[in-house]
C-alpha cells in the first residue's frame, strides 16, 4: 500500500473507480456462481446469502471496519485504530498514494464484502438466515479486519514485518474464507441426504453466467489492486487471464481422464481455481510463472473438492477445495515464482531467491489459516448455542426458499405441486 502523494492522479482515480465497481459486480456473480449450483428448492436462499452481505459488510466496514484495518497499527502488528471510525476523517481531498482515500476505502470494501459471501457456499441448503445476518458482520470485524491489517495495513505484521508477499488477497479473501466455511461445515454437520443423495446443481447455465461475471470482476480485484493505471496493472491483468485459463484447462483435463467427460461445471471450477490461486501472486509472478500457478491450481483443486467425501465434511459448494486449496497453492507459489521484476526486489526460489521467501509464506499461510478457522469455529459454536445456526430439519427437506422467504424461484416447481406455503422465519 502506497503512501499519501500531493495529488491525485486523474488516471490512477479513473482506473480504481472502474475496478472497485468491477470488484462489487463480483458479488452478485457469486451469487448467480452458488446459486445455480444449489438444489432449485434453496436458489433464492443462496442468493440472498449473497446480496445481504453486500448491506451488511458496508454498514460494518464504514462504522469500524475500515479505520481498524487501515489506520496506524496499535502495536504489534496485530490492529490499527478508530480515528477513522465513521470515515469522520476523510474528506474528498484525502489522498491514499495518487487515489482519493474515499476511493480506497470503497475498493477494500468490494473486497470485504465478497469474502463473506464466499463463505455461504460452505454452508448452502442448512443454515438460518437470521443467524446469518448476524454471522456476516461480526465475522467481517473478527476475523477479515484483523487479518487485512496483518497483510496489508500499516505495520501489519505479516506484510510489513514478516515480509510475506500477497498483492490482491490470497490470506485475506481466499485463505480465510476457505477456512472460515471448513470451520462452518463442522459446526453444522453435513446437509441431509450427503453421500446418499444425489445433490447436482440445478441450472448450469446460470453457473457458467456466475463464473463470466466472476472472471470479468476479477480484473478489477487483481488489476485494481496496482492502484494505478500503469504498467503493474497491465501485468497483473495479464496475469489473470492466462492463470483463469490454465486452471480452466487443468481440471478439464483431469476430469477427462479421470471420468471420460470434461463437464461445464468442471471448466467454471477450473476457471475460478486458477483466478483464485493468481490473486496473491498477480504482481509478483511473471507470465510464465501466471500459467504455473493457474495450472497447478486447476490440477490440484479439481482433485480437492472430492476431500470431503473422504473426510466426511459437506462442503456444500466447494469453498474449502477451491477456495482454501487455491488460495494456499497461489500464496505458497509466490516463494517459487516470485519475480524480482515484478516485486521491485524479493524473488523466489526458481529465480534464485533461496529458501526464505518461501518460509515466509508458509508462515503466513498457517497462521492465517489457523486464526481464521479457530475464531469462525468459536463463533459459530456460540450462535449455534444462542440463536440456532442450522435450519430445521423440516426446513431444510422443504426447502429454504419456502420456509425463510415465502418464495419460489421456479412457480412451476414446488408451488406448482401443491405444496402448502409457510410462514416465513423471523430475521432473528
Amino acid at each position: 500500500m502506497t503512501l499519501a502523494a500531493a495529488h491525485a492522479d486523474t488516471g490512477d482515480t479513473a482506473w480504481l473507480l472502474a475496478a472497485t465497481a468491477l470488484v462489487l459486480l463480483m458479488t452478485p456473480g457469486l451469487a448467480l456462481f452458488y446459486g445455480g449450483m444449489v438444489r432449485a428448492k434453496s436458489v433464492l436462499n443462496m442468493l440472498m446469502m449473497s446480496f445481504v452481505s453486500i448491506a451488511l459488510v458496508t454498514v460494518v466496514w464504514l462504522a469500524a471496519g475500515y479505520s481498524l484495518a487501515f489506520t496506524d497499527d496499535l502495536g504489534g502488528g496485530l490492529l490499527g485504530g478508530l480515528e477513522n471510525a465513521g470515515m469522520a476523517r476523510l474528506t474528498p481531498s484525502s489522498l491514499h498514494g495518487t487515489v482519493p482515500t474515499l476511493l480506497f476505502a470503497t475498493f477494500q470494501l468490494t473486497f470485504a464484502i465478497i469474502t463473506a459471501a464466499l463463505i455461504s457456499g460452505a454452508v448452502a441448503d442448512r443454515t438460518r438466515f437470521g443467524a446469518w445476518l448476524v454471522l456476516v458482520p461480526v465475522w467481517t470485524l473478527l476475523v477479515y479486519v484483523p487479518v487485512t491489517h496483518w497483510v496489508w495495513g500499516p505495520g501489519g505484521w505479516i506484510g510489513a514485518k514478516l515480509g510475506a508477499l500477497d498483492f490482491a488477497g490470497g490470506l485475506p479473501v481466499e485463505i480465510t474464507s476457505g477456512a472460515s466455511g471448513l470451520a462452518l461445515c463442522l459446526v453444522l454437520g453435513p446437509r441431509l441426504g450427503f453421500k446418499k443423495d444425489a445433490m447436482r446443481p440445478h441450472s448450469l447455465p446460470m453457473v457458467m453466467l456466475g463464473a463470466g461475471l466472476l472472471w470479468f470482476g476479477w480484473f478489477g480485484f487483481n488489476a485494481g489492486s496496482a492502484l494505478g493505471a500503469n504498467g503493474l496493472a497491465a501485468a497483473a491483468f495479464l496475469n489473470t487471464m492466462a492463470a483463469g485459463c490454465t486452471g480452466l484447462l487443468g481440471w478439464l483435463l483431469v476430469e477427462q481422464k479421470r471420468d471420460g467427460h470434461p463437464t461445464t461445471l468442471g471448466a467454471a471450477s477450473g476457471a475460478v481455481a486458477g483466478l483464485v490461486a493468481i490473486t496473491p501472486s498477480c504482481g509478483t509472478v511473471s507470465l510464465l510463472g501466471a500459467l504455473a500457478v493457474g495450472l497447478a491450481a486447476g490440477v490440484v483443486c479439481s482433485y480437492a473438492v472430492g476431500w470431503k467425501f473422504r473426510l466426511d465434511y459437506d462442503d456444500s459448494l466447494d469453498v474449502v477445495g477451491v477456495h482454501l486449496v487455491g488460495g494456499v497453492i497461489g500464496t505458497l507459489l509466490i516463494g517459487l515464482f516470485a519475480d524480482k521484476a515484478m516485486t521491485g526486489g524479493p524473488q523466489g526460489l526458481l529465480y534464485g531467491g533461496g529458501l526464505a521467501l518461501l518460509g515466509r509464506q508458509l508462515v503466513a499461510v498457517l497462521a492465517v489459516a489457523a486464526y481464521a478457522f479457530a475464531v469462525t469455529y468459536g463463533l459459530g459454536r456460540l450462535l449455534d448455542r444462542t440463536l440456532g445456526l442450522r435450519a430445521s430439519e423440516d426446513e431444510e427437506r422443504t426447502g429454504l426458499d419456502l420456509t425463510v422467504h415465502a418464495e419460489t424461484a421456479y412457480d412451476h416447481g414446488v408451488l406448482g405441486h401443491g405444496a402448502p406455503v409457510r410462514k416465513a422465519e423471523s430475521p432473528l
